[in-house]
């Protein structure tokens, strides 16, 4: 079965966040978090075969990045050889599917990997796609592909791997922050690393949320929290303090612990990811993850002038929201400035929102 977008209008919406899939997804998420509390990234953990065949997947995945090459194309905005490498993913992924996930479901597996590389046509990225490779580990562990002694490596081994696979792709082809001003993600693009992230930190006896404005911290211990290593590679990219190219992740940095970091970006995940319609209205439902909206919208089309003109837009949803204004990316225009480019500007503001962790 393919799986068909179904959350079109506002009452969609609403309606899924009151439904057993938005439960099964929020329900996964705390049990993988449960299951990393404490653990390094670079703690010792057994991998099932499954997770061996999942991590040799992804290497290919990443292999093909390495083969495409972006194009010279003299600007900052998304490369079009994402959409070669898009395009080579969408047709092996099938078959390297294959020996993973049972033939009958390899199609509707195969549709929520290849989401989570981004769009093909807009060559952006966010929280959305993100939230595309929770739906397709969700759809193994359903499938008794992977057991719930699995979930350790799932966060650690094969979760950690695909961020590693998306900073490749981001750097790579410039993938532009998916909306107007990328804000779903604390770092334009991602929110889950730092949800896991603050969860491995609960229990640590020194480090404080304050401590990511340590830069020898972050050099010291980005290699075993995924939220300092997501906070070493902002840094990485954009100029500046935390404050003005990150007020979000400085915000959160004032939260008395970890344990309500993890608690509050679960909050945060719910209000500002699975709750937002301009990201929820391009998920998809199958017969693994169960939806059905009521399908006023199925046939409705606008052209926002952004060339989208074969999009479905949400009812109640005033576009350009779904793509936004073109923005390039942080890392092209860290790119840019590192080349000596004389159009090469600071990196873009992003506006804070309120953060629910006190």
């Amino acid at each position: 079965m393919i799986p068909a977008r179904q959350i079109l209008t506002p009452n969609d919406l609403s309606r899924f966040l009151e439904s057993s899939a938005c439960t099964e997804i929020v329900d996964f998420i705390t049990a993988l978090n449960d299951k990393i509390i404490g653990v390094k990234t670079t703690s010792p953990i057994e991998d099932s075969e499954t997770i061996k065949k999942i991590l040799s997947l992804l290497d290919k995945i990443k292999q093909a990045n390495e083969d495409i090459p972006p194009l010279d194309t003299k600007s900052r905005f998304g490369n079009p050889a994402f959409r070669d490498f898009y395009d080579k993913c969408e047709k092996d992924i099938p078959q390297w599917l294959a020996d993973v996930v049972p033939a009958d479901h390899i199609e509707e597996a195969s549709t929520y990997l290849k989401e989570s590389f981004g769009n093909r046509r807009r060559i952006d990225y966010g929280t959305g796609h993100e939230l595309n490779f929770l739906a397709f580990l969700l759809c193994l562990y359903k499938l008794k592909v992977v057991q719930m002694d699995d979930f350790k490596a799932l966060v650690i081994h094969v979760f950690y791997k695909y961020i590693e696979v998306m900073r490749g792709l981001q750097l790579t082809y410039w993938l532009e922050p998916a909306g107007s001003q990328g804000v779903w993600g604390l770092d334009d693009y991602h929110f889950l690393p730092f949800l896991f992230g603050a969860g491995q930190l609960r229990t640590h006896k020194y480090l404080k949320p304050k401590s990511i404005h340590n830069a020898e911290i972050l050099d010291e211990f980005s290699k075993d929290y995924m939220y300092l290593e997501c906070v070493r590679f902002v840094n990485s990219i954009k100029t500046g303090s935390l404050r003005w190219h990150s007020p979000m992740i400085d915000d959160i940095s004032g939260a008395k612990s970890w344990e309500k970091v993890n608690l509050g970006l679960f909050k945060m995940f719910r209000a500002e990811v699975i709750g937002k319609l301009p990201i929820m209205q391009h998920f998809m439902f199958g017969s693994l993850i169960q939806f059905t909206g009521s399908g006023a919208a199925a046939a409705a089309t606008d052209d926002c002038s952004h060339g989208c003109s074969d999009h479905v837009y949400a009812f109640g949803q005033e576009f350009p929201d779904c793509c936004g204004i073109k923005v390039p990316s942080a890392a092209a225009a860290a790119a840019a400035a590192a080349q000596g480019s004389s159009d090469a500007s600071k990196p873009r503001d992003v506006f804070a929102r309120p953060i629910p962790f006190d």
